[in-house]
């Protein structure tokens, strides 16, 4: 495919290489992307009998109204998130980043923690909407702690999905402990892991401002334009960045300039540019 051997080029002159990862990324994992209620649904059959959307579970007032319930969808992610491997395409991307002169950073829209599992660093990671392995007060207290969730295993009832057995409490002020992640409607999100995070990023790519940059980016819709929209603002606003976006649906990009679109799959797309690198 020309679009493999044209992003192939662009990465193997790269100085520096900002990897952006959005849902889609770990779909070749067998993870679910929530794509709409259709794809939620298809992943949780049981929240369309009980007639619940992404956007009402994905939602911190479940923590206070209904504990159980809240932790039974995220109890069961994070079980899934553990026990799924990630997909061969991150090791890829990995040797990538350690071939070019200036190494890699990654920034990430999802919570799985696959980045850092597939070995990446986590000071050259940065999780935009928080890590469904780290926990902090559902209130939130005033001790802003955040924690790691590394001890916590939440069993599940797959037919009310419902957490059974204890539940994660604050060390601080016992309240009730929800995951750290930036949910809808989302004002007591504790933002101070991924601050320190977004702060790395931001020295990372000042320190490589007149670099060749190469923003490969994979799986990140429009629904949720978080990561195609910084990917977009790094390749306008570094010289001489080259954005290689990555989608089965929505791979057009709107900038001028040496940029690469590819309609496909993460896993598929990253094999075929590597034959060419």
């Amino acid at each position: 495919m020309q679009e493999c051997e044209h992003a192939a080029a662009i990465v193997r002159e790269a100085d520096a290489l900002l990897i952006t990862a959005g849902a889609g990324m770990g779909v070749d994992s067998g993870l679910p992307d929530f794509r709409g209620n259709e794809g939620f649904w298809k992943a949780y059959p049981p929240y369309r009998r009980l007639g619940r959307s992404f956007v009402e579970m994905a939602n911190p007032a479940g923590f206070a109204s209904n504990p159980p319930f809240a932790w039974g969808f995220y109890g069961h992610r994070q079980n899934l998130y553990r026990k799924t491997s990630p997909h061969p395409g991150f090791g890829i991307l990995k040797n990538w980043g350690e071939s070019r002169a200036e190494g890699s950073f990654v920034m990430t829209s999802n919570v799985d923690g696959h980045f850092q599992r597939s070995g990446f660093s986590e000071e050259t990671v940065y999780e935009v909407h928080g890590s469904i392995h780290f926990l902090q007060c559902s209130l939130p207290c005033r001790q802003r702690r955040i924690w790691s969730a590394d001890d916590l295993r939440v069993e599940v009832d797959e037919g009310s999905m419902e957490a059974t057995g204890e539940l994660p409490n604050c060390p601080d002020c016992g309240a009730t402990a929800r995951p750290n992640i930036l949910m809808f409607g989302d004002w007591n999100y504790l933002s101070d892991r991924n601050d320190e995070q977004r702060r790395r990023l931001d020295a990372w790519l000042e320190e490589r401002r007149g670099s060749r940059v190469a923003v490969v980016e994979f799986g990140a819709g429009s629904a949720v334009p978080t990561v195609r929209l910084f990917s977009e603002e790094i390749a306008a606003r570094f010289p001489r960045a080259s954005l290689i976006r990555v989608n089965p649906r929505e791979a057009e990009i709107g900038l001028a300039g040496d940029h690469v679109s590819i309609a496909g799959g993460a896993l598929e797309t990253i094999k075929a540019i590597d034959e060419w690198i």
